[in-house]
This record gives structure tokens, sequence and C-alpha cells, in this order.
């Protein structure tokens, strides 16, 4: 499924954290609910890895937390996610394999311009999201700390952590090995590729627990293999093209605030400069960012609280499929715009 209801801040050449200039550079996002005269009931909600901006609308909602007849949320798209500048919409020399490398803090200063010049927003109510967008969450308290006043990652790091890169060389292996990809130079995707891509992300997206338990079956599956091939190899092979991913796939690895201007890569120093409100959401047996991380995390920030979600989903605790994980996250983020 592809839509088309967004629109497009156009941020001209866009010079990128390594040096490299993005050319004609387009940052996409949705907007939900209104922007109040004094433009105070700004929520800021990023994409995480290979996520368009309908994939947050579970999150999304009269009556629950992020509520468009009271807030106005912006969904910005993650550079590399097929909508925003990404190796498969980019006009050559610089598409496919050249796309440039960016970083999180690249995103967060191109929704930065977004924000402040299409919008004039100068304070942020809220940022929030799952995975990278958690990521990208940090990344604006760090950046930006007297904008933000709340932020709510769930399921991310402020730093991606070495077993996560284990991981994520596990995936990009996998997807690479297929001889159709061609060093990003293919005309076809690489489906082989791809569908291994998914084998291995199933191991780590769900806990050990949601298998023995053979939670798949709430989903509707009738089988582990139905699961794999129906949920799994789905996902991947859902309009989500290889150069993107492996251009997310390097923007995540290289995720760390400490590598924000002015910390030296310092990350601790970083985290203790956020001045937001906090509350911070590891689920408890997510495989990428455990809580016994973000126990860490949270050691070195001014005022925030641990608050883990519990059971057996994993990362996907954040990922909208179980209504009690939605509950729970929905219940945290209320309690929070009410501080």
């Amino acid at each position: 499924m592809r839509r088309t209801d967004y629109e497009v801040f156009d941020l001209g050449d866009f010079a990128l954290q390594s040096g490299t200039t993005l050319r004609g550079a387009k940052l996409a996002y949705k907007t939900h609910g209104s922007l109040v005269d004094d433009r105070s009931n700004a929520v800021v909600y990023p994409t995480w890895y290979s996520g368009r901006y309908w994939e947050n609308e579970w999150l999304i909602g009269e009556g629950m937390a992020l509520d468009p007849t009271r807030y106005f949320i912006i969904v910005p798209n993650l550079f590399g996610n097929g909508v925003s500048s990404s190796p498969s919409n980019t006009p050559p020399p610089f598409d496919r394999a050249r796309f440039p490398h960016v970083t999180l803090y690249d995103n967060i200063r191109a929704q930065h311009r977004l924000v402040t010049e299409r919008f004039g927003i100068e304070r942020l109510r809220l940022v929030t999201g799952w995975s990278m967008g958690a990521q990208q969450t940090y990344q604006w308290a760090v950046a930006y700390p007297d904008m933000v006043e709340r932020i709510l990652p769930f399921c991310g790091s402020p730093r991606t952590s070495d077993h996560n890169k284990v991981f994520l060389e596990g995936v990009k292996a996998a997807l690479t090995a297929d001889t159709a990809w061609q060093r990003g130079w293919y005309d076809t995707q690489p489906w082989t590729g791809l569908r291994a891509m998914a084998r291995v992300y199933a191991g780590w997206g769900f806990s050990q627990a949601f298998y023995w338990q053979e939670r798949w079956r709430d989903l509707g599956y009738t089988s582990l293999e139905s699961f794999l091939v129906g949920f799994w190899e789905g996902f991947f092979l859902d309009g989500r093209d290889a150069n993107n991913l492996l251009a997310m796939l390097w923007t995540w690895q290289r995720g760390d605030v400490g590598a924000t201007p002015g910390f030296d890569g310092d990350t601790e120093r970083a985290l203790a400069s956020i001045t937001a409100q906090a509350i911070v959401m590891p689920a408890q047996k997510d495989l990428y960012f455990p809580p016994e991380d973000e126990e860490w995390t949270v050691s070195h920030l001014r005022q925030a609280e641990l608050r883990i979600i519990p059971g057996v989903w994993g990362h996907f605790a954040g990922g909208g499929l179980n209504p009690e994980d939605t509950a729970f996250i929905d219940a945290a983020l209320k309690e929070l715009l009410a501080r």
C-alpha cells in the first residue's frame, strides 16, 4: 500500500553532517489536527526504520493522547524511507547506491527547519516515537533543548549498542548476498535478499516468549511458517526498496546523540544536557533496546522516569499490533502531556 496524502517541504541544497550536500532535498510530512493561534499545541512524531507516515497512525486518534482535536501532530518521514529524499526517488547522480550518508542529526536539523520555517513553531509540547523514531526523539531533545518540553521515546535508545550493530550487520549481509543486488545498481528489487532479510528480522522483532506462546496466532496466522511468510516477508516486500533499507540501516547503526556538534562524542554529556521532562519506555523483552540499556540512559537524564512496557511482544510492543501495549503507551503519553 502506498499513499500520497502528504506534503513536501523543500530543503533546497541541504548540507549534511558528513560534508556532502544532498541537492534538492525534500522532507515529506503529514499533519493531523490544527495549530492553535499561539502555536503551543505542536507534537512531533517521527517515523521509524522503513516506516512510512501512515504506519504511525495507530497512535493518533480522538480520545487518545495524540488527539488531533487537541494537538497539531507533525509526522516527518525519515530520510531514506522512500517518501522523503531517498535512494529510490533522488535523481542522478545521487540516486540508488550513490545516495549520501545521512545521520540522525541531519534528520532532526531538517525537521527543525520544517517546524520553524513552515509553521513558525518555537516550542514543542512533545516529541515521541518508536524505535528509530525514539532515536530521533532523543536527538531532538539534545539538538534543541530549549524547544522540546517533553519526550517519550519508546523501544529505542540514544546510542545504538554494539549488540544492535551486530544484528544490523546480519540484516545487511542477508540482503546484499543476493546477486541481484548488484552493489545497489539493480533494475529490479533483489527479492531473494529481501526475503532473507525478513527471516533474519523475524528472530529479533519479537521475543523468545512470543514464539514459545505462539502469539503469532493473535495476528491471525495458523502456523509459524505462514507467519514468517505472511507477516515478515510480506513486511519487507511491501514497497520497501533495498537501497532505501540500507541507507536507513547506515543511519541507525551510527545513532548516537554524542555525535551532536558540541559534544565530541560524549553521549553522557549529551544526555545530561536534555532539559525536557521524560518518560522512557523500553519493552520488557526487546532484543534491540533492552530495559537495562535504558536504565543507563535514564541515569544520565535530569528529570526522567523509566517505565517498562510489560509482556512478551518484544520490540513490536511499540508497533501498534497488541492492544494492551498500545493502551499502556497511550496512558503514559496522556500522563506526560498533562504535566
